[in-house]
């Protein structure tokens, strides 16, 4: 177990230890038009490969491609660190995310085989509070080693760990596999599912940012995902062995947890990463301050989903937690919607506590109700289907909340704007400052500040006021985007009173029989 979470700590923290160092990376690699591609790539791999490799998870066993996955992901961090131009980079990122991938459909899985339903709440809570630990620690371990070190070592550095949690695992790990006869992969569903994930990633990356939202480009990938999708259905309906069984959404469990973990993660995630724009551009908080703003968040998850893991296990009960902690992360997500110019760091960290504690209840539990809702077979393929869901919903909820920040925040800072700016300032200087991106770069601030002084006497007065106009409009157009994310959440409460409760298994189920339907496998709930 404690090399399972090694290789979870170091997948889940390669997330976000990459971004302090990028600065360092561009200026000696160069490509600075193919910055976010570092981002992408590694996003596209990981999120399009946890169904497919939870799926042959349950067919061939968690050991081999757990162990596959951190050998991708070793060997991919060796060859980035060695890169010599971005294009190099980008490629070993895709890699390394496939290498990811690989570690997260299994590592939530592993807890199924070693524990019944009834032991897995702890211990899932556990594994939440790592990658809640990950996502604290990566910014500070990235900017460490970029400063005294040197950026490649960002990369080289999870080489020795997997090293060190390979020769365990090999030993340790159970080769456990699901009985009956060995049936086919499910080639049509791999290639329909690629070719509509990808699509449907790229055009919620790129759209609003480097394309408009009507553009050819990206109503073409939007429609060749939908095209697809429907692909992909027919082909899951005419397999022998699915790889995202139909059957699985007629659980009515296991759908509710599904459409839930999706919900709440197009509100909650969509939501927090507009928090450190909020630090810096609104309230004036210094880079270092927007980013460290997070941490109160997972450190509140990380207790939280230890404290939630141990209830749900003594008690045998997932349904209360379940829905007190998307309350609980709602009550968090209004406080943030009330925010403004005014707020201080202290109210934005309790803020935060309370989101961190809600999805920190409710990480744990999902996982654990779905996985009690299906029999030992299908647990490696409802875990992926919840953490595929999951990670859909944040990419939907940046993409969708993002464009309601750029629709929301033009008319506020038109309306803000004092009369005597835009009479007297021209109006490109008044555009530079409009641009929110002047309010986190302190060199381009400090430039459009000079551009006001050259106007006169008046020119500092009036920068004082564009700018204070400015922030306030920010924090205006904020403020909504954190009342939809809640709205969403809302959402995605109500949907949680769907969630049926049955007792917790204290054993593993008994194995079923080889000719037994997945249909059946999937509909009948075992006591």
């Amino acid at each position: 177990m404690g090399s399972v979470m090694l290789g979870l700590f170091v997948s889940a923290v390669d997330q976000t230890v990459v971004s302090t160092a990028m600065p360092r990376i561009v200026a000696q690699l160069g490509g600075l038009s193919l910055f976010s591609w570092v981002f992408t790539a590694y996003m596209l791999t990981s999120t399009t490969s946890v169904p497919i490799v939870g799926k042959l998870g349950d067919l061939y066993g968690r050991k081999l491609f757990f162990m596959a996955g951190i050998g991708f992901f070793m060997l991919a961090s060796m060859l980035a660190g060695l890169s010599q131009s971005m294009l190099q980079l980008i490629v070993f990122r895709g890699v390394q995310g496939l290498g990811a991938g690989m570690i997260m459909a299994n590592a939530f899985a592993i807890i199924g085989d070693f524990f019944p339903p009834a032991e897995r709440a702890k211990y899932q809570g556990l594994f939440a509070a790592v990658f809640g630990l990950a996502s604290v620690c990566g910014p500070t371990i990235g900017g460490t080693i970029t400063d005294h070190l040197n950026w490649r070592w960002v990369f080289y550095v999870n080489v020795p760990v997997g090293l060190v949690a390979l020769p365990v695992l090999w030993v340790a790990l159970p080769g456990r596999r699901a009985g009956g006869v060995r049936r086919p992969v499910d080639w049509a569903g791999v290639v329909t599912l690629t070719a509509g994930v990808v699509p449907l990633l790229l055009a919620l990356v790129w759209g609003g940012n480097e394309l408009p939202w009507r553009s050819p480009q990206i109503v073409g990938l939007l429609a060749t995902a939908a095209v697809m999708t429907v692909l992909f259905v027919l082909a899951e309906a005419r397999a022998q062995e699915p790889l995202l069984p139909l059957a699985l959404f007629r659980n009515r469990i296991v759908s509710v947890c599904l459409l839930v973990v999706f919900v709440v993660g197009v509100g909650m995630f969509g939501v927090t990463v507009f928090v450190p724009l909020f630090v810096q551009g609104v309230t004036a908080g210094s880079a270092t301050a927007s980013g460290v703003v997070t941490v109160p968040m997972m450190l509140g998850m990380v207790v939280m989903s230890n404290v939630a893991g141990q209830i749900v296990s003594r008690t045998g009960r997932y349904r209360v937690m379940a829905i007190g902690g998307i309350a609980v992360a709602l009550v968090g997500l209004v406080l943030l919607s009330r925010m403004g110019t005014h707020t201080s760091r202290a109210e934005v960290a309790r803020n935060m506590v309370i989101i961190g504690t809600g999805m920190g209840m409710t990480m744990p539990t999902f996982n654990v109700a779905a996985q009690n809702a299906v029999p030992y077979s299908m647990l490696g393929v409802a875990t992926a289907a919840l953490q595929f869901f999951r990670s859909l919903g944040g990419t939907v909820g940046v993409a969708l909340l993002g464009t309601v920040l750029t629709n929301r925040l033009r008319p506020e800072l038109a309306r803000g704007l004092p009369a005597d700016v835009t009479q007297q300032v021209p109006a490109e200087l008044v555009a530079q400052l409009h641009d929110p991106q002047t309010l986190l770069n302190p060199e381009r601030f400090a430039q459009v500040r000079q551009g006001f002084l050259a106007l006169g006497t008046d020119g500092s007065e009036l920068f004082l006021r564009a700018a204070a106009s400015t922030r306030v409009a920010l924090g205006n157009a904020l403020s909504h985007v954190f009342l939809i994310g809640a709205l969403i959440v809302l959402c995605g409460l109500a949907c949680s009173f769907l969630l049926r409760e049955i007792p917790l298994r204290r054993t593993h189920e008994p194995r079923r029989a080889p000719d037994e339907t997945v249909e059946h496998r999937v509909a009948v709930p075992l006591d």
